[in-house]
């Protein structure tokens, strides 16, 4: 299989597996994607994912243009569905917090896979850039359009008309990455983001992307006023409850995603 896909303790981990390709993405490891995105979003037990590339060298290198199977070129490719953006992922808004586990190059599209996380976590040595330029393409699976927005318009527009790469230190600079670390140590620094995440209550980090999500361009006391399904059942969910009656006890709380 050129994508791994395991689930325990609540952590979904998904893991692009073509190190000889430099974990580069045919249309086969593509449509895997998406068929674990979408059991992902269908599955109420997960409460974490976090997506990696095999290997120490690339999470991805984007778009395998060696696949012999996918022969769209130019409008033909850009026309073509893609669910959830590149990989599925870069435009896809799982329910649940996603982090990039970045343990080298993420270029072209794994840069907008990156940009479809929550959390980017990023080994020192990684890259990242957009090179579509550089070979006549455009970077409009996600890049373009999500771009500009995480890191602003200055920083997104150097990247994105030049081809440049930039180093996880510089990455970290502009709010691309949360963290950087030495690659020992990035599947500490993973860990202990979702052990952070799991302390929290599930349905309330479901309810708190659906609200970043739709206030998205609406003015702070519009967004405030959003009464999403994800909202109401957090607000009357039994682990409301017991989050309250857990800190009064002075223990951990016990979540049930309920």
């Amino acid at each position: 299989m050129s994508v791994q896909f395991s689930v325990e303790d609540h952590v979904a981990r998904v893991t692009i597996d073509r190190p000889e390709r430099l974990n580069a993405i045919d249309a086969a490891t593509e449509s895997a994607l998406i068929g674990i995105w979408e059991r992902v979003e269908r599955d109420r037990d997960i409460r974490v994912v976090v997506v990696t590339g095999a290997g120490d060298r690339a999470f991805s290198v984007g778009a395998d243009m060696k696949d012999a199977a996918d022969t769209r070129k130019g409008l033909d490719y850009w026309a073509a569905p893609r669910p959830g953006g590149f990989g599925g992922l870069a435009l896809r808004d799982l329910p649940v917090p996603v982090i990039a586990r970045v343990n080298g190059h993420a270029l072209g599209g794994a840069l907008e896979m990156v940009l479809g996380c929550d959390i980017v976590v990023a080994a020192r040595h990684a890259t990242f850039g957009c090179p579509e330029p550089r070979v006549g393409r455009l970077a409009f699976t996600g890049g373009i359009s999500l771009l500009p927005r995480r890191v602003g318009h200055a920083h997104a527009m150097g990247l994105l008309l030049t081809g440049r790469r930039i180093d996880a230190a510089e990455a970290f600079r502009i709010g691309l990455v949360n963290q950087v670390t030495d690659l020992a140590e990035l599947d500490g620094a993973v860990a202990a983001w979702i052990e952070d995440i799991l302390a929290c209550a599930p349905l309330t980090l479901r309810a708190t992307k659906a609200m970043v999500r739709a206030g998205a361009g609406l003015d702070p006391v519009t967004a405030q006023m959003l009464r999403l399904p994800e909202l109401v059942e957090a607000l009357s969910s039994a682990d409301q409850d017991e989050g309250v009656r857990a800190f009064t006890e002075k223990r951990r709380p016990r979540w049930t995603g309920t």
